[in-house]
């Protein structure tokens, strides 16, 4: 599977390695990600996600309910 944030759609960025000399060699920033169950009051039921540090911080924010409509609504989960 593919390095992304399923409900941020982050993905990896490409840039280079700069040695000391400036020699620059191609490298990938990893999206920092986790696979986290979450609870859906609403519709009673467990949720797997893979999501990044950064959607974390806006679930507690927000609260999952809201994050996940925001999700569907933009077309980005559909689970």
């Amino acid at each position: 599977m593919s390095r992304v944030c399923e409900l941020t759609g982050k993905r990896a960025m490409t840039g280079n390695n700069v040695s000391h000399a400036m020699n620059k060699t191609k490298r990938k920033f990893n999206v920092n990600l986790f696979k986290k169950k979450f609870y859906l009051p609403e519709e009673d039921k467990w949720i797997t996600l893979k999501v990044s540090a950064r959607a974390i911080k806006n679930i507690n924010k927000k609260g999952i309910t809201q994050v996940v409509k925001e999700a569907r609504a933009n077309g980005i989960l559909t689970k």
